[in-house]
């Protein structure tokens, strides 16, 4: 039987009269690789970010394993500037911060690379280790947190030197060749141990062969840690080659969702998104 791990339902997204996210709904299954895809501005990463707890959707919820974790439906002024769908279906006001969201198993990597670029690579995955901490302020002060300690490091370790990353162990973060400043990224994001990972434009600024590179890496990280990916990607080659299903936005609204040949076919796609030049992306 397929689980579905994340759901959105009806997600609006309004910023004062500007809707960025309008009615989405998307699910994404156990184990499967999810694209969204569309023009710049098509709200992509803003879906991104109410996921993950960064905005409070206008209306609408998102549920992981079947549970909400997040609702909300319009209020105050936004009750007459609401200019979205089912106003009146979500009554329940359920919010999460950004930090409780990765705690319940959704981890995400961003556009422009967020390291801490004066640390060491290994310092960068042992800070997002402390995320599952279960010492306290006062046990981590008087040191009686050792073993959970050296237990972090040692997973640090095994994780870096399972993403081919043990060899660039010390070096300062910012130092790397921009592929592997990627997979620091993403090596950060699972040290969180996610159940879902959200990654936001994985192959952008690399070349034909980090590209390439990167397709196999991801495919190697959904069957080593029983990941389930969503996506967001510009670069087409590696969306038709990596995706399950893919869900397509333009100006905020679903215009089209489906295998990687279904929306390859759709002429709605073609208009708003696959007929644009590499140049004109």
């Amino acid at each position: 039987m397929t689980e579905a791990v994340l759901k959105l339902n009806d997600i609006t997204m309004q910023f004062g009269g500007v809707v960025a996210v309008n009615d989405f709904s998307m699910v994404v299954n156990r184990g499967e690789i999810v694209a969204i895809i569309g023009p710049n501005g098509a709200g992509k990463t803003t879906a991104f970010n109410v996921i993950t707890g960064v905005y409070a959707p206008t209306n609408g919820s998102v549920e992981l394993h079947g549970k909400t974790i997040i609702s909300n439906y319009p209020q105050g002024k936004m009750r007459k500037m609401y200019a979205g769908k089912n106003s009146g279906t979500y009554e329940q006001l359920v919010r999460k911060t950004p930090d409780k969201i990765t705690k319940l198993g959704i981890a995400r990597t961003f556009q422009n690379i967020r390291l801490f670029k004066s640390l060491t690579v290994f310092e960068n995955v042992l800070i997002a280790k402390h995320m599952n901490i279960q010492a306290n302020l006062l046990a981590a002060a008087f040191m009686l947190n050792r073993k959970e300690d050296q237990k972090m490091r040692r997973e640090t370790d095994e994780l870096l030197d399972i993403l081919d990353l043990s060899d660039v162990r010390n070096e300062i973060s910012s130092s790397l060749p921009y592929g592997k400043q990627r997979r620091l990224e993403i090596a950060r994001a699972l040290a969180t141990e996610p159940s879902l990972l959200l990654l936001d434009e994985p192959a952008a600024g690399m070349n034909p062969q980090e590209t390439n590179e990167l397709t196999s890496f991801i495919h190697r990280l959904k069957d080593d840690f029983h990941l389930t990916v969503l996506m967001i990607e510009h670069h087409m080659n590696l969306v038709m080659e990596i995706s399950d299903r893919i869900y397509v936005l333009d100006f905020g609204k679903l215009i089209a969702s489906g295998t990687p040949e279904d929306v390859q076919n759709d002429q709605r796609v073609i208009d708003a998104y696959l007929g644009v030049t590499e140049d004109e992306q």
